[in-house]
């Protein structure tokens, strides 16, 4: 027998190990962040809906005091959709001139791949958004960006390609108006459409 064989074997297996213990952290984070929440224990969202019947913020209604997950800790006992229901939370938000999911909302993406993995005739569309900064074009590509990297996050959890689609709004419609950083922050967004 000749040394090539487990040497192109081992190289064979590098990117299964690697796909293994990326699968395996992502499991580990999900299960970590499962009480979900902010530090600050608040909510984000008011509450109001965008005229396409879409969440213009995180909803929390139905979750108790539980803040923005449903931590379970309310009267109303939610706590993590079950995988046949779609999740409360359909709206994640993003930094400035970032297109990266915070470690905060990858329990709110996760709980959106584990429904649409349960449900394979559901389609979601992820609408990106950004604030009114940066030109149009820029602020197109970027919610595209936004919206690309959720669909990313989803693909690794094995949810099927032909149940997502992307679209950008980019400056276009606003979750809330105004030329300071409390409406700025809201409007940096990703939106779960179903």
């Amino acid at each position: 027998m000749s040394t090539s064989i487990p040497s192109s074997l081992s190289r064979r297996r590098v990117p299964l190990v690697r796909a293994f213990a990326v699968a395996l952290s992502l499991a580990v984070m999900a299960g970590c962040s499962s009480t979900g929440g902010t530090q600050t224990g608040e909510s984000y969202g008011d509450g109001t809906r965008s005229g396409d019947g879409t969440a213009g913020g995180a909803t929390t209604a139905g979750t108790g005091s539980g803040g923005q997950y449903g931590s379970g800790t309310g009267t109303s006992g939610t706590g993590q959709q079950a995988d046949s229901r779609i999740p409360e939370v359909r709206t994640i938000y993003f930094d400035f001139d970032r297109d990266t999911i915070k470690d905060e909302y990858e329990s709110v993406v996760m709980a959106h791949a584990r429904y649409l993995r349960a449900n394979g005739n559901a389609n979601v569309v992820l609408k990106g958004h950004t604030d009114e900064r940066g030109t149009r074009e820029y602020n197109l590509a970027l919610g595209e960006r936004r919206a690309n990297a959720v669909k990313r996050f989803l693909r690794v959890q094995d949810v099927s390609s032909s149940q997502i689609s992307v679209v950008s709004y980019g400056e276009e419609r606003p979750a809330r108006r105004g030329s300071d950083e409390s409406a700025y922050s809201r409007n940096r967004r990703v939106e779960f459409s179903y």
